[in-house]
């Protein structure tokens, strides 16, 4: 299990299939989908070890990252993911997260997401990372504010309106 970086709170982690419980359980409540375009994508325990092999651990050894597993350090339990990807939609680097309901509205996507840039900076030949949004969701607006990206353009997917911003990891 390769730890990618801390903080206070948070180890940020590589997945591995052990996680499945978790990316399950962090995946099932309605609401953490509900602006992403992935629901009823993890409805068991077999789509959560799917998606650790197939897309997290095959993009760690394809690319050299992936989405990381957040891990709650006062519980040691896996809440979610944060961190990158490499988006082939725009040939770039995108910044996500996705965490359970439990641990909303605590700054814990910001620091997690602000940890991962961080890292990107010192150990990844990242030249800018782009986050994509749906402009309703104004938690994750914010939490792309708040870690220093800009808004850049918009354009449409499945009919619904998305918000890119772009932060430029040279320029900080």
């Amino acid at each position: 299990m390769k730890i990618i970086t801390e903080t206070p709170r948070l180890i940020i982690r590589e997945f591995n299939l052990d996680d499945a419980q978790a990316v399950y359980d962090f995946n099932e409540p309605v609401e953490v989908n509900r602006y992403t375009g992935d629901a009823g994508m993890c409805t068991s325990l077999a789509d959560a070890r799917n998606i650790i092999t197939d897309i997290w651990l095959k993009e760690y050894a394809e690319h050299g990252f992936a989405r990381w597993a957040v891990v709650y350090k006062e519980t040691n339990q896996v809440i979610g993911f944060c961190g990158f990807k490499q988006e082939t939609r725009f040939d770039g680097v995108d910044i996500g997260y996705r965490l359970h309901p439990d641990y909303w509205g605590k700054g814990i996507a910001t620091e997690a997401n602000q940890a991962c840039i961080d890292y990107a900076k010192a150990h990844m030949p990242l030249d800018e990372v782009f986050g994509d949004v749906i402009p309703e969701n104004l938690g994750s607006v914010n939490v792309l504010k708040k870690l220093g990206l800009t808004y850049l353009t918009n354009y449409y997917e499945d009919g619904l309106k998305v918000d890119r911003y772009r932060i430029s990891l040279n320029d900080i």
